[in-house]
């Protein structure tokens, strides 16, 4: 499936939810020593290395998140994983960013799921390669997502939310040989 993107556009609606007022809703549940939130959206180290937003904790921990907005409420969780494809630029999930979370919210439904990004990416290099098989064979909610831009594509891989958060629950767990 290939949808057409203009960039600036894209930017500017995704700009349009950085103050949307659910976003306090959402860290407030998520975090009840929440003391501060603040939008890092300008250009800079910080969103270079995908931070959108950084919470304070009343402990003065930091917590650095990459908000992701989907206007409509879909089934799947959309893994970036070519920014660029013809230039082979990685997506989010195959970079190395200085994320603690990704708040992937889908604002027709008022629901966000709060993806720790390290377990995330640590799923992504057990399945990835089962996830692009499904998605290229179109099988059990899998899919290819195509964005045109005019100068690049962008490549994405859906993958049914239920098998995500499956994957980075089973990431958690760590096993090693015996000595």
């Amino acid at each position: 499936m290939t949808v057409t993107h203009d960039f600036k556009d894209s930017l500017a609606r995704s700009h349009a939810y950085e103050d949307a007022p659910w976003w306090r809703d959402v860290y407030t549940q998520a975090f009840p020593s929440m003391a501060a939130m603040v939008s890092t959206r300008d250009d800079g180290w910080a969103q270079r290395g995908g931070i959108d937003r950084v919470i304070t904790l009343k402990s003065g921990r930091t917590l650095t998140i990459d908000e992701k907005v989907r206007e409509k409420d879909w089934p799947d969780v959309l893994l970036e994983r070519w920014s660029d494809r013809d230039k082979k630029i990685p997506g989010w999930v195959q970079k190395s960013l200085a994320i603690d979370f990704i708040a992937y919210a889908y604002a027709e439904s008022q629901t966000c799921l709060l993806l720790p990004f390290q377990l995330l990416r640590r799923a992504w290099l057990q399945n990835g390669g089962e996830w692009m098989r499904m998605a290229r064979e179109e099988t059990n909610g899998y899919r290819v997502v195509e964005a045109e831009n005019k100068t690049y594509t962008t490549v994405n891989i859906a993958v049914p939310r239920s098998d995500l958060l499956s994957a980075i629950s089973g990431a958690m767990v760590i096993t090693w040989p015996a000595a």
